[in-house]
């Protein structure tokens, strides 16, 4: 029983007598008290009640405000780490890579602090600790890369913003501006032991993500692990996310995402939910 309930309970006050003339007496007697003791306990009920509501407002507000610093505070260093000769904004091919003036600031509000994306994706380390080199394709601000650095794992990072790239090399990450796709042809075949590519492949058109696919298993040693994560529209509440990214180009359920890593060659294939079913993400073997 919740504390609001055993209030309810107890507030309702009831003079107590024996029984016969006496009894009666001294209900007569206590029944007023009894009725302001319950006007009273009614009144504090209320009170209790919109303290509480003002409470959580200010509380959601705090919150709110603390996004809001934490945001401002990556945007300031990302100007801070731009180079003095600014790179392209972008090198992505997909359509719509410049819809966004300004795409880290989108991406910090949308997706949160590098903070709450490293609890999001901190249960990758496990399943990467034996699998270096790792390549993190769509790195962003680096949050994977910095966990996989923490735990000792060799890894590299490309993305095709300037400004992630940036951020990413000021916390002492090791990231190229480059496509996925120039990224991984650079590359010798079989040379890497995972390759990672979390929240990206909504942002390519199919033909893109097929030969993306094909890149990664040619570039993996045998065993090697593919993590693809993005966002899963089966979800009405990840839909939204979905759509609110303008550069997205290709919302992807599980079951497609799984048949085009199959087709690219890989052998075993698991879909894991994350994120209350938000995401998804497919890890595959080649």
């Amino acid at each position: 029983m919740s504390e609001r309930e055993q209030a309810e309970s107890a507030r309702t006050v009831s003079p107590q007598g024996t029984g016969g003339l006496k009894g009666r007496l001294q209900r007569v007697a206590a029944g007023p008290l009894a009725v302001a003791q319950q006007q009273f306990n009614d009144a504090a009920l209320r009170l209790v009640d919109a303290v509480s509501r003002r409470v959580d407002a200010a509380t959601a507000r705090a919150e709110a405000a603390e996004r809001r610093v934490a945001e401002l505070e990556e945007r300031l260093l990302r100007l801070e780490r731009r180079p003095a000769t600014p790179a392209s904004a972008t090198v992505a091919p997909q359509p719509h890579a410049s819809a966004f003036p300004d795409y880290f600031a989108f991406e910090s509000r949308l997706r949160g602090s590098t903070e709450d994306v490293r609890d999001r994706q901190r249960p990758y380390v496990d399943r990467l600790r034996n699998a270096a080199p790792v390549l993190d394709l769509g790195s962003g601000r680096g949050e994977l890369l910095a966990l996989l650095r923490d735990a000792g794992i060799e890894a590299r990072g490309v993305d095709a913003n300037a400004d992630m790239v940036a951020f990413a090399r000021g916390e002492g990450l090791e990231v190229g501006q480059q496509s996925a796709h120039d990224a991984l042809a650079a590359c010798a075949d079989g040379s890497l032991g995972a390759i990672t590519a979390l929240q990206l492949v909504e942002h390519l058109p199919p033909a893109d993500i097929v030969a993306l696919l094909d890149l990664a298993h040619a570039k993996l040693r045998p065993g090697g692990l593919l993590i693809a994560e993005t966002i899963d529209p089966s979800s009405p509440a990840a839909l939204r996310n979905y759509f609110a990214d303008l550069t997205h180009a290709q919302p992807l359920v599980p079951e497609t995402l799984e048949l085009l890593v199959r087709g690219a060659g890989f052998r075993e294939t698991e879909t894991i939910s994350l994120n209350d079913s938000l995401d998804y993400a497919i890890v595959a073997v080649a």
